[in-house]
């Protein structure tokens, strides 16, 4: 018998973590191109859509292929499923993981807290020693 997902808020989510099940609101979208390097060293591209996603705890970025695109529309609310952390130059973005998906779901009723915008704060790796 499977378990129900355990859904979190955004302002749960925190570097390194992985398996995150979200409602949110789609603020912004917008679709770029970035360059892959592959394993011959020559260079391909593939399309992606950059977000800005919240509920009422925050805002975080959401990085996601461009299957997606007519479902990341601004003011969609939508379900990610099997969402993790990808730190890059210090800042947190949330992507899907091999078994990741997006749904649209009925609108949601919360506001987006937007002055709490998670990809805004860098992080700094930090060693520890003994």
């Amino acid at each position: 018998m499977a378990m129900p997902p355990v859904f979190v808020k955004v302002d749960h989510i925190y570097p390194g973590t992985k398996g995150h099940t979200l409602l949110a609101k789609v603020l912004t979208s917008k679709t770029k191109t970035v360059r892959l390097k592959t394993c011959a060293g020559r260079a391909a591209t593939q399309r992606r859509i950059e977000c800005l996603i919240g509920d009422e705890t925050g805002c975080i970025l959401f990085n996601s292929p461009d299957d997606y695109v007519d479902v990341l529309k601004p003011g969609n609310t939508v379900i990610l499923r099997n969402a993790k952390i990808d730190m890059s130059k210090g800042i947190m973005r949330l992507l899907l993981d091999k078994r990741g998906r997006v749904e649209v779901t009925e609108p949601a009723s919360f506001d987006v807290k937007e002055d709490n915008n998670l990809s805004l704060v860098e992080y700094e790796l930090v060693s520890v020693y003994e």
